[in-house]
């Protein structure tokens, strides 16, 4: 009875190995699903509202497409109409989503992986999103560690019941392939995760590395239709994007902090301000529709980021006419005539605009009067608990007054906080505008205020 009670024992360890080494092997397989399990959220600025349309990750195809629409902005029942089609086959499908703060998820059917494209119809606008549905790809390493596992289970029942049988040699043969198995299994769920996983089914092609560690500059071309915008109308700002090397439609932009590109228009004397996501209509052309609220000189400051490439700012100009136009003159520092009813979804710095609104504390900076080149601290509470816009719970925008620099920094903390602190480095003396910017549950809030900052001390 000797060796049956070897036997025993060494069925429990395999046992006990068994059970340990099947919860190591569920963290990589889990891993592996953030790429192509991951959703995409994309802002856009479309029927007078900032909306984000989240386009839920797929598990299997043929399968069903989850599509939301999420309202950071008062709408009633707005809806989105939805087209997905492939663009290896052609099959489209279509549907219809309601914008709100909670929306409901659209479901339309894929039958494949690989490029589609998403166009997005509301309030007399379009815009078309490219995208990839991404499937998992199974693992061969999971094959092998799921099928030593059986083995390993069906030898180890075969050896108990040999050894009840009284017959230990036999009984510890099959003992030794168990083990054998549990090995095997276990050699793969410590390696497997050291291998390279896969590209995901419908995957782009990989690219070879780029000389020089990305892809050449954007050039923007930034005109108005009509070419001539008059205060109090509207008008669409369009923004064609170029390769600066090759002088093509730059049509590879890449999702950064949730939108293709962030769009920051302000009149020259920093009363009008919107911070928009603009539509991409075609391939390298972007669009938004704006109302200016006065004649004079106004600047756009884009934000993009292309595929395999860094973060990139550019920056243009153009005039809104009026009777009797001239550039408009004031200090900009309360915005309290801040535009107003701006069709196309931004933020007046008065808060009347888009459905915008002060509120919450004033911003207070430490020190009080930042020094060039030192970090400074703004901290500032709000009207009501925060939610996620754009992924982060806040935004802080700062120009110099004549709008050659713009920067762009973010509230790192926890959503449903009341209190959003940045930091912030101004690069020189002199007065700067500034704009914080958080989502509450039925608005976006925009606080505007200016900021001295001082010389550096002792050269230093």
């Amino acid at each position: 009875m000797r060796p049956a009670r070897l036997l025993a024992l060494a069925a429990l360890l395999l046992a006990a190995l068994l059970t340990a080494l099947l919860s190591l092997g569920a963290s990589p397989v889990a891993a592996h699903n953030v790429s192509a399990g991951a959703d995409l959220r994309l802002a856009q600025t479309i029927a007078g509202t900032e909306l984000t349309v989240v386009v839920k990750g797929t598990t299997r195809v043929p399968g069903p497409l989850r599509i939301g629409i999420i309202a950071y902005q008062p709408v009633t029942g707005l809806p989105v109409a939805l087209e997905v089609r492939s663009a290896e086959d052609g099959r489209t499908v279509t549907g219809e989503a309601l914008a709100s703060a909670d929306p409901r998820y659209a479901e339309l059917r894929v039958e494949r992986t690989g490029p589609h494209v998403l166009t997005l119809r509301a309030g007399g606008e379009s815009a078309v999103v490219p995208f990839r549905v991404l499937v998992e790809r199974g693992s061969g390493a999971e094959l092998l560690i799921y099928g030593g596992f059986f083995v390993a289970g069906v030898l180890l029942v075969g050896g108990l019941l040999t050894g009840a049988l009284a017959r230990p040699g036999p009984a510890m043969a099959v003992a030794a392939g168990a083990a054998a198995g549990v090995t095997v299994a276990a050699m793969v769920v410590v390696f497997e995760p050291m291998v390279p996983a896969g590209p995901p089914d419908g995957a782009a092609p990989q690219v070879t590395a780029l000389a020089g560690g990305g892809r050449p500059y954007v050039q923007e071309r930034v005109a108005t239709v009509p070419a001539r915008p008059v205060a109090g109308e509207e008008f669409t700002l369009r923004v064609d994007l170029v390769d600066g090397s090759t002088g093509r439609p730059v049509d590879d932009l890449t999702a950064h902090h949730e939108a293709l590109a962030h769009l920051v228009v302000t009149s020259e004397d920093g009363r009008y301000f919107r911070h928009v996501h603009p539509l991409r209509t075609g391939p390298g052309r972007l669009e938004v529709r704006l109302r200016a609220d006065r004649p004079g000189r106004y600047l756009a400051h884009a934000e993009l980021e292309r595929e395999d490439s860094g973060g990139q700012l550019l920056a243009a100009s153009f005039d809104v006419h009026g009777p009797g136009t001239q550039r408009a003159t004031g200090d900009g520092t309360d915005g309290a005539d801040g535009g107003t009813g701006d069709t196309g979804g931004g933020q007046a710095s008065d808060g009347t605009g888009g459905g915008a609104g002060t509120g919450g504390g004033v911003p207070v900076l430490a020190p009080a009067v930042p020094v060039a080149g030192r970090p400074a601290t703004i901290e500032m509470d709000t009207a009501g608990p925060v939610r996620p816009w754009l992924g982060m719970a806040g935004h802080l925008i700062v120009r110099d007054r004549d709008g050659s620099f713009l920067g762009h920094v973010h509230e790192m903390g926890s959503p449903g906080s009341r209190r959003l602190r940045f930091t912030f480095n101004f690069p020189a003396e002199g007065s700067y505008l500034a704009w914080v910017q958080y989502a509450l549950a039925d608005r976006i809030v925009t606080v505007p205020f200016t900021v001295e900052v001082s010389a550096q001390e002792n050269g230093r």
